[in-house]
């Protein structure tokens, strides 16, 4: 039943058999007879069928919220009992906002030293695709931004604040400024994050208050390239100083602090609300409080 409850919950977030199947590792006249099974157990039909995946009936629905709960706390009791045997062990999956990605490695790196079993897999996703993902199952916790978008049912562990910096070549205009207003940003040539990503939202909205439109002359959703672009001398890019700070020590690059007015934005670590939790995410929970504290 597990397993068919699994492949349930990859083909509501595939939205299409055949990429299902692929998530699962099985073929998709596999996957499809273990979904037509699980509704005959059921007595109800869960999925809307015509020539392709057409979504979910309403009793589907309804089984999701319930074949996730019910997958969840297996996989929570299986990894409770390898624990009792074995102690901290197996695969932990993060997903982290890019501007977030320099500073995950505190984290992952103290928890490692302390439980040297315990793997980490870690990726870049915006701040939807996170939630999304911990919905599903997918990762088992994530960092994002806490109070500028709704979070749903999640627990929350502030981790710290962005500050926001202009990040420009050296020798260029505004290099060796103490400090910048939003309101005299509007005619750089920006590279910004794309809008999928929370983190152009909030630049994009501190800008349009004080009077600039956003028209970046690049978009990416990479940091890397945004750097990158900046190196060239041509362009400027607006990024937390966390997130800058990993590129300043060997670049010729300036970072100046923003201001007028001062904009921070939370960021902190997230895990399902969902109780119990597995050792391994109850033990990076206390993790995440503790570096919160220092």
């Amino acid at each position: 039943m597990i397993d068919k409850l699994e492949m349930f919950i990859a083909l509501a977030t595939e939205e299409h058999f055949g990429k299902a199947a692929e998530a699962c590792g099985v073929t998709q006249p596999t996957l499809s007879s273990a979904i037509k099974q699980l509704e005959e157990h059921l007595g109800v039909t869960l999925v809307m069928r015509g020539s392709r995946y057409r979504g979910l009936t309403p009793e589907g629905k309804r089984v999701l919220d319930w074949a996730r709960r019910i997958v969840g706390d297996t996989r929570t009791m299986r990894e409770e009992i390898r624990a009792t045997r074995l102690g901290l062990s197996g695969n932990l999956r993060l997903a982290v906002i890019p501007t977030a990605l320099t500073t995950v490695s505190r984290l992952t790196a103290s928890f490692a030293r302390a439980h040297p079993n315990v793997r980490f897999t870690i990726l870049s996703r915006n701040s939807g695709e996170i939630l999304e993902l911990l919905d599903n199952l997918r990762i088992d916790a994530g960092i994002t931004y806490l109070d500028n978008e709704p979070l749903g049912r999640v627990v929350t562990v502030p981790l710290y604040s962005e500050r926001y910096v202009l990040v420009v070549r050296k020798g260029e205009p505004l290099a060796d400024r103490q400090s910048v207003a939003w309101s005299e940003l509007g005619s750089l040539p920006l590279c910004l994050l794309t809008p999928d990503m929370q983190n152009r939202r909030i630049i994009a909205r501190h800008l349009h208050e004080n009077g600039n439109p956003v028209v970046p002359a690049v978009e990416t959703n990479s940091v890397i390239v945004l750097v990158s672009h900046v190196l060239q001398g041509d362009w400027a890019t607006i990024l937390p100083l966390k997130a800058a700070d990993i590129f300043l020590a060997d670049a010729p690059l300036a970072a100046i602090p923003i201001g007028e007015p001062d904009a921070l934005q939370a960021v902190g670590f997230i895990a399902p609300e969902r109780e119990p939790r597995s050792p391994v995410l109850r033990t990076l929970l206390q993790m995440a409080r503790r570096m919160a504290d220092d």
